[in-house]
């Protein structure tokens, strides 16, 4: 446990057996719970799983690949269900440091956030140590996710969060946007809930993973998904507007015809 929380990692992956190992291997002893979510690969992930013999591995299995978004609902219920009090991200491919996680928690821990954030951007030099297009892309995106949601979020490409269980029942998760996107999807509905967003800087970890984000996310896919929280704030927005009234107008007696 963490300051008296049950920490549960669930750990989205798709075709991660050369670095599933890895990401298992450096998860903190304080977390009491593991939950690998293997989203339909192709090459032995889930075994590779289980044969790091933790017992504090769980491994769910998709039978076809979903999508990102719908391997992480999947572990924020298996998570939640098994009695944590908030989950954490952390991908297969090891790209994030688990040194982040004490940092990343304490604004739940302390009651001041429901959804931590990790922040790339703000950590110091990040422009060198990320790819020049990440950096320039996802300042691109999050400065759209912050006009779409109303919130602050730093970095919000960034898939390094933490979730409270009073925030996972307020936000349907697994209606989630099932791919790449649901980061841009979750702030949105979480905004929607009027929930508390913190960010926290953490470090940008790229070093020989393969990414499988592509052109096509950036341009199509999440400005697509910001398009959707856009609609879904304006229909709220509508729907909770009070109905005019006619305008009434005193009826003077001579206009009666009296």
């Amino acid at each position: 446990m963490f300051d008296g929380t049950r920490v549960a990692v669930v750990v989205p992956a798709f075709n991660e057996a050369r670095l599933i190992g890895r990401t298992l291997g450096r998860v903190p002893a304080f977390v009491d719970q593991i939950v690998v979510v293997d989203d339909g690969s192709r090459d032995d992930t889930a075994e590779r799983a289980r044969s790091a013999h933790d017992p504090r591995v769980v491994v769910i299995e998709h039978a076809t690949n979903r999508g990102v978004g719908a391997a992480i609902a999947s572990g924020y219920r298996a998570a939640f269900d098994a009695g944590a009090d908030v989950a954490v991200v952390m991908a297969g491919d090891a790209q994030m440091d688990p040194s982040d996680l004490p940092a990343l928690l304490g604004p739940i821990v302390r009651g001041e956030a429901d959804y931590a954030k990790g922040d790339r951007l703000s950590y110091p030099r990040a422009s060198a140590q990320m790819p020049l297009t990440r950096f320039v892309g996802n300042h691109l995106l999050s400065a759209l996710t912050r006009l779409a949601t109303g919130l602050p979020v730093r970095d919000s490409q960034c898939g390094y969060t933490a979730l409270s269980r009073r925030a996972e029942a307020h936000l349907a998760t697994p209606a989630l946007w099932p791919r790449y996107g649901y980061p841009n999807d979750l702030l949105g509905r979480a905004a929607a809930a009027g929930l508390r967003v913190r960010d926290v800087p953490v470090r940008p970890v790229y070093a020989d993973e393969a990414s499988g984000i592509g052109l096509r996310h950036a341009l199509f896919v999440v400005p697509w998904v910001l398009a959707r929280v856009v609609g879904r704030r304006g229909r709220a927005l509508f729907s909770a507007r009070p109905l005019e009234a006619p305008e009434l107008r005193a009826i003077a007696p001579d206009e009666r015809g009296r």
